[in-house]
């Protein structure tokens, strides 16, 4: 049988799935592919990967594709910390400027135009650029961040004391909504699923428990997210308390509430339904 592809998004919110399997704790006959959510989605649809964390919008816009692995998010109710708009202004205020979003991500930039559309009613133009904060700033009114790159960032703007006001954007959702946020979902690609139900199950149970082990030593996690991202542990304590990877009904409603306002707002062409691997056929 063709080894498991595996697309890892190389952020600390994924990595309570993935600690066990890069160290070797738990059994896993298969690659781990690294890079960001846009590089993965591409990879993942392009047939590349067979199974990866993908960003939910892109799930949204191709289920036909995918279905999602049970029991699995990057989610957070209410500040997540690595979701940031940075902005000389405040966000009311940047009517018509220039935002600028990190190619990195999907999901977020989605999350930041339902914002826009419909809790702030600002229209602003948006310029897709690298993330170097630095660059974004130079660029533009206000830049988009996520993951390691928001937290290392965010930690640099008060260190320094640095001009900007910072909008967690996960808070404002649920200021908005009531509703946690669903950012990612792993994803399986239907041919291989159908190909390969028994090997799917298979890494549905190890991911499952590579998430408890992660619960379970929680000192390893944090000094090897202290290694990779320099940042201090306790931002790393607080951080993974924010950060939650289960999938229950109800982050099932709050994703269903996301692709609602992604629909209103045209970024999705059509309201979806969930298709969650064991409950219905391939």
């Amino acid at each position: 049988m063709t080894k498991i592809r595996f697309g890892q998004v190389d952020y600390l919110n994924t990595l309570p799935v993935y600690h066990a399997l890069e160290e070797g704790i738990l059994p896993f006959d298969g690659e781990l592919v690294k890079g960001p959510p846009t590089m993965l989605n591409k990879m993942l649809l392009e047939g590349k990967l067979h199974i990866s964390s993908m960003s939910s919008i892109e799930y949204a816009r191709n289920v036909d594709q995918c279905m999602i692995l049970p029991n699995l998010s990057v989610s957070a109710d209410g500040p997540v910390q690595s979701i940031l708009l940075f902005s000389r202004l405040p966000v009311t205020e940047l009517d018509g400027k220039t935002i600028c979003l990190t190619s990195s991500s999907a999901t977020s930039v989605g999350l930041l135009k339902v914002l826009f559309d419909h809790y702030y009613h600002v229209e602003a133009r948006y310029v897709t650029m690298a993330p170097d904060l630095d660059r974004m700033m130079t660029t533009g009114d206000a830049a988009l961040l996520i993951g390691d790159d928001a937290m290392k960032e965010h930690l640099k703007v008060k260190r320094e004391n640095l001009p900007y006001q910072v909008t967690d954007l996960g808070e404002v959702w649920k200021q908005f909504t009531g509703e946690s946020m669903v950012y990612a979902l792993w994803v399986i690609r239907r041919d291989f699923a159908k190909a390969h139900p028994e090997a799917v199950n298979a890494l549905c149970q190890t991911c499952l428990a590579a998430k408890s082990y992660a619960a379970d030593h929680l000192e390893g996690l944090l000094e090897k997210s202290r290694r990779r991202t320099g940042l201090p542990i306790d931002v790393l304590v607080d951080y993974f308390k924010t950060i939650n990877n289960e999938f229950t009904e109800e982050h099932r409603k709050a994703l269903l509430t996301y692709y609602d306002y992604c629909y209103k707002s045209g970024l999705i062409e059509e309201r979806v339904r969930l298709a969650v691997w064991g409950e219905e056929s391939v």
